[in-house]
């Protein structure tokens, strides 16, 4: 039978469903939207793939079934059911640059450059390699974001531990452990107790962002700190009760606003990370080589944020520029 569309049946989804059969190509799925007049423009759209090519015949590889295998190989399922929705059955072959740029474009209409690349063009790329089709795609300008690079003074520093400790003691080690590990939120948050050795200041974090093990130094002043842990560590389970909520969020907005700090938008727990990567900079004395290999960052692209965190050899030498005689009045004086 043709292409038709099925209205939205009483508890189940309120979308419209195209089903049927177009040029020997039998079709049923949704039309993602429950106006009618918006699922009879999809139906549309449908027949003119079909008519284009776009919809695989038996046996030609599909990004259903390359999202299938990509999955069984233990792939990222993060974000694959808007791409399956858009995408579904054509074929590999007939996705290139401009169909990926049309599905950032449709899925995310409202969504940053960067937001599109981390949703679409990474696992899009992600799922056409794993099924073997080695094609580069331009990502789109802006796609990296905007590198934020916010950090904290130690006396900064200082207050906001001390507002976070005044709001809850746990909270402000936390906070702490965050400062002097540069450990990101839902590592820090999920760290085990017998993960940690204090004797010889480490911990381990079994999975990272970049799946990749890591092992965290701890320095003297955090395995102090540690050692007072208001719930102690002679116990298994999480070194910290928290979990990644609207409290912990408010309790971290509370203490910036006891210690008069004031944090860029977005950047929240983040802080803590920028902070310990900025001070390993200005005090550790790290180069960018140096941070990669801390094992916090994959490449030196991520890590060269931090060269801002320091002066330079060559903007020091305006110590040397003469110093007007007006100035040197108003200094002695």
């Amino acid at each position: 039978m043709p292409l038709k569309l099925i209205p939205p049946r009483v508890g189940q989804s309120q979308n419209w469903r195209v089903r049927g059969t177009y040029l020997g190509f039998t079709v049923d799925r949704t039309a993602g939207t429950p106006r009618k007049e918006l699922a009879g423009k999809a139906l549309k759209k449908i027949e003119r793939e079909i008519e284009e090519g776009a919809f695989a015949r038996s046996g030609v590889p599909t990004f259903d079934s390359a999202c299938k295998g990509y999955l069984s190989a233990g792939g990222d399922p993060t974000f694959l059911r808007s791409l399956i929705a858009h995408f579904r059955d054509r074929p590999l072959t007939q996705i290139g640059q401009m169909q990926i740029d049309e599905a950032a474009a449709t899925i995310y209409p409202k969504a940053s450059q960067a937001t599109r690349n981390r949703q679409v063009y990474t696992p899009v790329s992600a799922i056409l390699k794993s099924a073997g089709v080695e094609t580069r795609f331009k990502r789109p300008k802006g796609s990296r974001g905007n590198r934020r690079l916010f950090f904290l003074s130690p006396e900064q520093a200082d207050k906001l531990i001390d507002g976070a400790t005044a709001i809850d003691a746990e909270f402000g080690l936390f906070c702490t452990f965050l400062l002097y590990t540069g450990c990101r939120l839902n590592k820090a948050t999920s760290l085990l107790v017998d993960r940690m050795n204090l004797s010889e200041g480490w911990a381990f974090l079994a999975e990272t962002k970049n799946d990749d093990p890591r092992l965290v130094h701890m320095p003297p002043v955090l395995i102090a700190a540690l050692t007072n842990h208001p719930r102690g560590l002679e116990r298994a389970g999480k070194v910290f009760r928290f979990s990644k909520c609207g409290r912990l969020y408010k309790w971290l907005g509370d203490a910036c606003k006891r210690a008069g700090v004031e944090l860029p938008d977005r950047v929240a727990f983040h802080v803590f990370r920028h902070t310990w990567g900025a001070w390993m900079r200005r005090y550790g004395g790290l180069d960018t080589t140096g941070l990669v290999e801390t094992g916090a960052w994959r490449s030196r692209q991520a890590a060269s944020v931090y060269e801002h965190a320091v002066q330079s050899e060559e903007a020091r030498k305006a110590d040397l520029l003469p110093v007007l005689g007006k100035i040197r009045v108003n200094r002695l004086g």
